[in-house]
């Protein structure tokens, strides 16, 4: 398995930071961290992305798998990926992101709802797949896909919480993606970075269960 992907396989969860700001982003990843959550996205519609990128992977060095989110063309992926992504994910299919994330070595995903997207994602030479948006269809559409797609590595992502990670597990994914449910951007503004600790543990103590439970 590639390396990152399986840094991926080990945090079990990866966050979605969108729009988050600079002061805020250090602390927000750090807890993360000490939560358990080692594998971070910053979508591409964050204002200076690259930027950012590159402050978290000089930060945390292997500590953190950084990536990036919402990326749409190969120019962005490029971009992003000198900057320090490790990996690239997209919420739709675009065969020229994944090209581009190959010729440098990069894990690519992108972003499906259906059997036959998941397959042309995979053909065209993506990592794994982000089912996407995942409450949109819920954990049984993500089983019923993975039954005569199980050589696919599935990420849910979009409305994932808690209360259901278990649930997406259990139907086969190897990880899961969370934004609004996992980082309280509030708490941040607060400096009350340990809640999001709080709910970074919660999180990975689900899915750890659930796989335990398989």
């Amino acid at each position: 398995m590639n390396e990152t992907l399986s840094r991926l396989v080990d945090s079990g969860v990866v966050a979605v930071l969108r729009g988050v700001e600079a002061d805020q982003l250090i602390g927000i990843t750090e807890a993360l961290y000490e939560g358990g959550v080692t594998a971070v996205e910053i979508t591409a519609d964050t204002p200076d992305v690259a930027e950012k990128l590159g402050a978290v992977a000089g930060s945390f060095d292997d500590e953190v798998v950084v990536g990036t989110g919402t990326v749409l063309d190969s120019e962005t992926a490029r971009t992003t990926l000198m900057a320090g992504a490790e990996f690239v994910v997209s919420p739709s299919l675009h065969e020229d992101v994944i090209e581009t994330c190959n010729r440098y070595g990069a894990v690519s995903a992108p972003g499906v709802m259906t059997p036959t997207e998941a397959v042309r994602g995979y053909e065209a030479g993506a990592d794994f797949v982000k089912v996407f948006p995942a409450k949109t269809v819920g954990p049984d559409h993500l089983g019923a896909m993975k039954g005569p797609l199980g050589q696919i590595p599935m990420m849910p992502t979009g409305g994932v919480s808690p209360d259901n990670a278990a649930d997406y597990v259990e139907a086969g994914a190897f990880a899961v993606g969370a934004g609004g449910a996992l980082v309280d951007y509030d708490a941040a503004e607060r400096g009350d970075y340990e809640a999001i600790t709080e709910t970074a543990r919660e999180f990975t103590r689900v899915v750890e269960d659930a796989r335990d439970d398989d």
